[in-house]
């Protein structure tokens, strides 16, 4: 027996306002998933857009600074 099949005939036992309960629950779960299937998506998204802007940039020489370039110092 599959365990949705399980869980229905469990919850078809309980009384109406614990069924509610187990409704909230299950809703809960199902927004946590989709939560963090949206940062994961998001994320490698993120990535990306990072990995596209820096293209190329390994290749080019880093401007060398000394203390004189600095406008204020703290």
């Amino acid at each position: 027996m599959a365990v949705a099949d399980r869980i229905h005939r469990y919850v078809q036992k309980l009384p109406e306002p614990l069924q509610a309960e187990v409704l909230d629950f299950v809703e809960y779960l199902l927004y946590k998933v989709e939560q963090a299937e949206a940062e994961e998506d998001g994320h490698d998204w993120s990535a990306l857009s990072l990995s596209l802007a820096m293209r190329g940039m390994k290749d080019e020489e880093a401007p060398e600074y000394t203390l004189d370039d600095l406008r204020e110092t703290f």
